[in-house]
């Protein structure tokens, strides 16, 4: 029988999921994805000449940002204090694109998956948004969960062939 899916209640509503008798555990989860990009954009970006500034250190700080302001952006996810987000960047010219990994950690009552995910998600708009005005054609892609940690279903990880 598939899993049900826990923001319904027994007539189908949507709700907040009630995490009030759930254990604090420490609760660890990872994102990426990446952007690609024409070379020439990936150049200014290596090189610290695009005209915009750093466009990795900015990101880095808009991932982390973005990983607090979750739940303020997800209708159902609980609001959580974090004690630890870093967000990775690494260019990869062989590529065309710069690779993400967001790894974020609480102690608490409920995952931190969605802001491992949103973390990602925005430091990669980041970069889109720093470098359109030279490449529109920009494509965010294979955002997802790699890993998560802690709480009652324990430890899960993305098969490692899949990992980009």
């Amino acid at each position: 029988m598939p899993a049900k899916l826990s923001h319904f209640n027994a007539v189908g509503e949507a709700h907040m999921v009630d995490v009030g008798d759930k254990a604090v555990t420490e609760r660890t989860a990872v994102g990426e994805g990446y952007i690609a990009m024409q070379d020439y954009t990936l150049t200014l970006i290596m090189s610290g000449s695009h005209k915009k500034g750093d466009v990795l250190g900015i990101a880095r700080i808009a991932g982390i940002m973005a990983s607090k302001k979750t739940a303020e952006l997800i209708p159902l996810c609980h609001p959580l204090s974090l004690t630890h987000v870093e967000i990775q960047l690494e260019p990869q010219p062989e590529f065309n694109r710069v690779y993400c990994r967001a790894t974020v950690k609480t102690t608490g009552k409920t995952g931190v998956e969605m802001e491992a995910l949103n973390a990602t998600q925005v430091a990669l708009l980041t970069i889109y948004d720093m470098c359109k005005a030279v490449d529109r054609g920009m494509t965010i892609q294979s955002v997802r969960l790699v890993e998560k940690i802690g709480g009652k279903s324990g430890h899960w990880r993305r098969d490692e062939s899949e990992i980009v």
